[in-house]
């Protein structure tokens, strides 16, 4: 079917070019949606022509930035080199790019922190304003102009159909047995006209194989042979191990009580090593015919679908390692049968979310102990990398756990606090705390029995006696004892360690 080039429509054959002349199409000021999300199926070729054009155009005091919008985060080659060339006006939904990081921080860079599942709607709304050119990486494209998608979705449906040009990268490093693994569905609406989405199992197929994208709309496609960026999982240290084992153990604990099925419910995960030992945990649990809805497949998942643990997983993007992804591809005829990719205001949808019971595992930077969790800025003003699609899934998941070492830097912060410095999710959609030390369940307790939960079962031991002092002192404040806290103390912690590098008390 497919020979040396992937391109086989006639109409398109026309419009191949360099990604040089394709980088022509996009001017200074204008507003560029490209594919990506978690490293996986982001344009690999036109970032790169567009920092060169960047460059000319300073060469001839021109100016040259874009606003810049994905699916989630993307890569070195992405992010990283237009960041670097200080090309990027401003970015949204989700970044994790270092250089990214640096210049939101600095204020050389606007960002736009949104939930992922609400990225679409605001586009569609006219909230972000118009759409000029979209960046498309995709596996192939067929005579009849049936198009491919690559390793993720994300928002690539709503960027080729707001984009008033559309320009294809067809990448042949992409497997072309991707082909039938997408559903991507073409009934979503605006209110009023939004109808039920008829998705009752993750398994469920409810769209097209293909990506639409009307002919006239693309004019420029660039061929391309460049992987996806994975980076290697490191193995899980003792304190991940034992976080994995606190949430099996609660998993286990509810199976008992009968509030969880044998097979539990299905299951969305954040990426990293603690959500890939919680996975391996439960791969080596003897469960079978779990299920996943979530964002990302990555590494646990891939061997749960392996050993029969998991039988079906849902979600809009890869995010492996390379031993992950030699696996995927030597074996994509199984996996294509087990895996769904869908776009992201379907594999992030809260009403869906809300319908099948999802079980929302996800990570947290700090928390506090009444229950309000801080995912996303570092000391209160210092963006890490985004809230992403935790909150679609802890605030509509039937449980909503997050997941965190107890400490970090060398043991100089408590991930356990009397106020967070940042709410990404309020007490009122966090379920259950876990940290190495233990878990709080946190369901049916008010605010002063959840901090005696939080602080026993999740603090470190060296935080322990400040966090339980600190509760003792505001409950004896008279200031009120419903969420007791002194107000001139609730953030010193922050402050302590901003001014001595420890929030520990000397």
């Amino acid at each position: 079917m497919f020979s040396h080039s992937r391109v086989l429509c006639p109409d398109l054959q026309q419009k191949i070019m360099t990604a040089d002349q394709a980088a022509d199409f996009i001017h200074d000021g204008d507003t560029v949606g490209m594919s990506g999300f978690t490293g996986a199926g982001y344009p690999k070729a036109l970032p790169a022509a567009l920092v060169n054009k960047a460059q000319m155009e300073r060469d001839l005091r021109k100016t040259f930035k874009i606003n810049l919008w994905t699916g989630a985060s993307t890569a070195p080659e992405l992010d990283g080199v237009m960041a670097d060339a200080h090309e990027i006006n401003l970015r949204l939904p989700y970044q994790s790019d270092p250089i990214c990081r640096e210049q939101i921080n600095s204020g050389q860079m606007h960002y736009i922190d949104l939930h992922l599942s609400e990225v679409s709607q605001y586009a569609w709304s006219g909230f972000l304003g118009e759409l000029n050119v979209a960046v498309i990486e995709v596996a192939g494209i067929h005579e009849d102009g049936r198009i491919i998608p690559s390793s993720s979705v994300g928002n690539n449906k709503t960027w080729v159909e707001q984009a008033d040009k559309v320009i294809l990268e067809v990448n042949s490093q992409q497997s072309l047995k991707l082909e039938g693994m997408h559903d991507i569905y073409y009934g979503t609406a605006l209110p009023p006209h939004r109808k039920p989405i008829l998705l009752n199992e993750p398994a469920d197929r409810i769209g097209s194989q293909y990506l639409e994208i009307p002919k006239e709309k693309i004019v420029a496609i660039v061929e391309t042979s460049a992987p996806d960026r994975n980076s290697p999982f490191s193995s899980p240290d003792a304190v991940s191990e034992q976080i994995a084992a606190n949430i099996l153990e609660f998993f286990e604990h509810e199976i008992k009580r009968g509030r969880l099925p044998a097979n539990l419910l299905p299951l969305q995960s954040g990426v990293g090593n603690i959500p890939n030992a919680v996975l391996s945990g439960l791969d080596r649990g003897g469960y079978k015919n779990l299920t996943a809805f979530t964002e990302v497949i990555q590494d646990g998942m891939l061997q749960m679908l392996k050993s029969g643990t998991l039988s079906v997983a849902s979600a809009t993007a890869f995010s492996l390692s390379p031993d992950a992804l030699k696996e995927l591809n030597e074996n994509i005829d199984f996996y294509r049968e087990k895996i769904i990719l869908r776009q992201q205001d379907i594999s992030n949808n809260p009403e869906i979310a809300r319908r099948l019971g999802i079980i929302a595992m996800n990570g947290l930077i700090e928390a506090d102990i009444y229950g309000n969790v801080n995912s996303t800025h570092i000391m209160g003003t210092r963006m890490m990398n985004g809230i992403g699609g935790s909150g679609d899934f802890a605030r509509n998941g039937y449980l909503s756990i997050f997941m965190t070492p107890s400490t970090a830097k060398n043991g100089a912060i408590s991930a356990i606090v009397p106020m967070v410095s940042h709410v990404d999710h309020t007490e009122h959609d966090v379920k259950v705390i876990v940290t190495e030390q233990g878990l709080a369940d946190l369901r049916g307790l008010s605010p002063r029995q959840r901090a005696k939960v939080v602080i026993n079962n999740c603090a470190h031991p060296d935080f322990k006696e400040q966090l339980l002092d600190y509760h003792e002192r505001a409950c004896a404040s008279g200031r009120g004892m419903h969420t007791p806290h002194l107000l001139s103390e609730a953030l010193s912690w922050h402050e302590r360690y901003e001014q001595t590098g420890s929030m520990r008390l000397a």
